[in-house]
């Protein structure tokens, strides 16, 4: 089938309502930019006409309820179908809070799933029962399962997955799952669409986007921990991209014919979102193209990826910090400390997309190190192509 069409990706939303703000120091999410920064995206959609837009998880805030609806109820204004999927800060606890409405007692915990203390004023929470009715007309609709499969075009299908995970007591784990009765599903569901062209959503990445980052302490908690496991399936069912977020950075990874997009937050510089087109050409090739866009400015912020990148880099000292403590660095205290203000801008810069790093100034140890995060291939060779790029899907 000649399938030629156009959609937008925007990610990692974390809606907030005014009233819903979470004043907690050293924050890194911007998220007093979310909503005029998610009016400005659409009022953009909208006259652009795609044939649809896709939302990789962590719509709102951290789970509440009012922000849920109110993203549900702009969703449902668009004049183009929305799809949705739950990303970590959608449902924080399995089972809600009362006061939400939710079926059973949250669990009182002194930590957040990032093991940062939980210094939130508690707001009505949703649980992940709540999710797919709440957004039953963007993926869910039967208002039950957690995963959907739907037919959005003409010979288009869409998959959407389902990886929060948690444990006996409604806690989050630290990391994505897909459970043996979602897989179950998904390979019959891919069974049933053998030859058709069909794309996967799912929040946590599915591929690596920083090195090692599968097996680290600071990049497996955004993995899908059975990745290889769900990954292979994909391919043997000739499955060629998937649309994930969690990271807040803009990456596409490869393994063979596969490609895993994701997309960095609108809350988190550089405030970015997706315009993709596929084309099939008269030989019957497909073609991805993907274009990226930033929000420049909003309302009371008219200095936004100057101040957005700022404000990263203001934050990033700790996690500099540990970089350079932790193996295989293994720098002393003073001599970390002495390093971090000449990659004060790293993480922005990862981030961003097509990163590329050269600190001369730093030991050639430390060097290499963090050349390593620049935007290259598996031979080492510079690849942009996490922003604008041209994918061919085999």
């Amino acid at each position: 089938m000649t399938l030629n069409f156009k959609f937008a990706v925007i990610s990692d939303l974390h809606i907030a309502l005014p009233q819903t703000i979470w004043h907690r120091p050293n924050r890194c999410h911007l998220v007093e930019v979310s909503i005029p920064a998610f009016e400005q995206i659409l009022r953009d959609l909208v006259a652009d006409r795609p044939d649809f837009l896709l939302l990789p998880g962590d719509l709102v805030q951290h789970g509440e309820w009012e922000n849920h609806q109110w993203l549900a109820e702009r969703l449902a204004q668009l004049p183009f179908p929305t799809y949705a999927v739950p990303g970590n800060h959608d449902v924080v606890r399995q089972w809600g809070n009362v006061a939400g409405g939710s079926t059973q007692p949250k669990e009182e915990s002194d930590n957040r799933p990032d093991g940062r203390p939980d210094d939130k004023p508690d707001r009505d929470q949703i649980s992940l029962a709540d999710f797919p009715q709440i957004y039953q007309q963007f993926g869910y609709a039967d208002g039950q399962q957690l995963y959907y499969q739907q037919e959005i075009l003409p010979g288009v299908h869409l998959i959407g997955l389902n990886s929060n995970a948690f444990d006996h007591s409604g806690e989050q784990l630290g990391f994505g799952l897909i459970d043996a009765q979602q897989l179950a599903w998904l390979d019959a569901q891919l069974l049933d669409l053998a030859g058709k062209f069909v794309m996967v959503m799912v929040h946590h990445n599915t591929l690596e986007h920083l090195p090692h980052q599968a097996t680290s302490e600071l990049g497996q908690r955004y993995m899908i921990q059975n990745a290889p496991a769900l990954v292979a399936r994909l391919q043997k069912a000739g499955v060629p991209v998937a649309f994930t977020g969690h990271l807040h950075v803009q990456d596409i990874a490869q393994a063979d014919d596969f490609y895993a997009i994701t997309t960095g937050s609108l809350v988190s510089y550089p405030h970015p979102y997706r315009l993709l087109s596929l084309t099939t050409d008269s030989s019957g090739q497909r073609q991805l193209q993907v274009e990226s866009k930033r929000v420049e400015a909003v309302p009371d912020w008219p200095t936004l990826q100057e101040t957005s990148r700022a404000w990263m880099g203001d934050r990033s000292f700790r996690f500099i910090l540990k970089l350079l403590l932790d193996p295989p660095l293994s720098l002393s205290v003073d001599q970390a400390k002495t390093y971090a203000p000449y990659i004060q801008d790293f993480w922005a810069t990862v981030t961003a997309g097509d990163a590329v790093f050269d600190y001369p100034m730093l030991p050639e140890k430390v060097q290499q190190y963090f050349q390593q995060y620049s935007a290259v291939d598996s031979r080492g060779e510079l690849r942009l192509i996490d922003n604008q790029a041209v994918l061919t899907l085999n």
